[in-house]
């Protein structure tokens, strides 16, 4: 995978560094704040510098970058599916701050995403989706993802992931 990934107006997606760290648990905080769930958000930027970087790192993030600020993250993990005996990606959290959204950095990472997914032979795609957020809802589902009524889990498996990576 390419380590940038250029959209239009000069808004790049890439791997995140070590330097990225604060500005991403800036992000995790907005994103808290947008989902009303500020009181739950109780983690450190020395934790989140462990888990992405540290001996044993358990997560993987991107950022998206607009005239050298960073206007946008996604943090994911591999899991696994039984049924398809193959990992998969899951994505815990993709945020935009709220004066770049519609410009299509959000799909540029779903994209980015996707292609890793693709890279590493992953059997599938997915995250979850807060019920009320029908912006997201309806953003999910013009990508291609299919959003589960009973789990609101988002999927993408087979053709669909395979044409975004390549779209």
């Amino acid at each position: 995978m390419d380590t940038a990934n250029s959209i239009n107006f000069d808004c790049q997606i890439r791997s995140a560094t070590p330097t990225d760290v604060e500005t991403i648990f800036a992000l995790i905080q907005a994103l808290a704040a947008y989902e009303k769930l500020t009181d739950t958000c109780t983690g450190s930027i020395d934790a989140l510098a462990d888990h992405l970087f540290g001996d044993r790192p358990c997560a993987e993030a991107i950022v998206a970058e607009c005239d050298d600020l960073s206007v946008g993250f996604a943090l994911f993990v591999q899991n696994y599916s039984t049924f398809l005996t193959r990992p998969g990606m899951y994505l815990e959290d993709l945020f935009v701050l709220e004066a770049y959204r519609g410009r299509g950095i959000g799909k540029a990472m779903i994209r980015y995403l996707a292609g890793i997914a693709i890279e590493r032979g992953y059997g599938r795609f997915e995250w979850s989706v807060l019920d009320w957020n029908e912006p997201a809802i309806s953003f999910y589902q013009r990508m291609g993802a299919d959003v589960l009524p009973d789990w609101r889990i988002c999927r993408m498996t087979g053709n669909a992931l395979l044409n975004l990576s390549c779209s």
